[in-house]
């Protein structure tokens, strides 16, 4: 059972076929409690704007008191499009990351990358955060309009 992104009680169920004439079915049903192991906040990056512009976003990453861990590595999965930058924040509650993201992307087009962060957890070492660029041309200009006064008749 993937239980990526998913907080809570999961359950499962599926169906057994047996050659037991008596039992020919069973039904299983698995059930599970998810606890998050940081709290991330945006969970996925959109960066959308248009040519030209500076387009970023960032995200911050707090580890949970239960499961404390470090982030020893940040890269981006494809990184054609995206640059990116940790900084580790000293709390007073524990420490927490932000991960800043910046568009690169020159032209108009879309893409999509992820943003790999290696940990120091044996529970989970790796976050993925997701990352959708939506880069639009620059809207054309209108024309100044005849300024001549038109009166109705």
């Amino acid at each position: 059972m993937n239980t990526t992104g998913r907080v809570g009680k999961l359950t499962k169920s599926a169906t057994v076929h047996t050659n037991d004439k008596k039992h020919p079915r069973l039904k299983l049903t698995i059930s599970t409690h998810v606890e998050k192991f940081a709290n991330i906040t945006p969970k996925r990056v959109r960066l959308n704007g248009l040519v030209g512009d500076q387009i970023s976003s960032s995200v911050t990453i707090v580890p949970k008191k239960k499961y404390p861990f470090r982030i020893v590595e940040a890269k981006a999965s494809r990184g054609e499009n995206i640059s990116i930058k940790l900084e580790e924040k000293k709390q007073e509650k524990g420490d927490e990351y932000l991960l800043a993201i910046q568009n690169m992307k020159k032209e108009k087009g879309r893409y999509f990358d992820t943003v790999l962060l290696k940990t120091d957890s044996k529970v989970k070492p790796e976050i993925k955060i997701s990352v959708y660029g939506n880069i639009s041309d620059p809207k054309p200009k209108k024309k100044p309009s005849d300024t001549k006064d038109k009166t109705m008749k």
